[in-house]
């Protein structure tokens, strides 16, 4: 069975994005929030955000905390922040592959692809 994962990489300091909250919402049959994780010291959940049965095709959305994250970062910015919530909205299509979503943040800007 396939599975989701994902990975913050602080592009700012070259470090994991440790303490980062996440919100996993599925987008089909209108908007429903499936978990909420932090992720830890290697800045990834501790296990799969979905998998085996809960793993279904279809339209998701991670909504990543990063204004949250920054604002503990130790970085001196003002508010509001450029990047607050950074919502990544993606489809499922074959629920038997791996699909992993990283986001590589700073606190102006921030880039994601599917990983593997």
């Amino acid at each position: 069975m396939g599975r989701l994962t994902t990975h913050v990489l602080d592009t700012a300091s070259g470090k994991p994005a440790a303490g980062l909250a996440i919100e996993l919402w599925s987008l089909d049959g209108g908007e429903r929030r499936l978990r909420l994780l932090t992720t830890n010291g290697d800045g990834r959940t501790d296990g799969p955000l979905l998998a085996d049965g809960e793993f279904k095709s279809g339209t998701y959305e991670l909504r990543f905390m990063a204004g949250d994250y920054l604002r503990t970062s130790g970085l001196k910015l003002r508010e509001p922040l450029f990047l607050d919530v950074i919502p990544i909205r993606f489809g499922i299509a074959d629920a038997a592959q791996h699909y992993h979503v990283p986001l590589l943040l700073s606190a102006f800007g921030y880039s994601t692809y599917r990983g593997s």
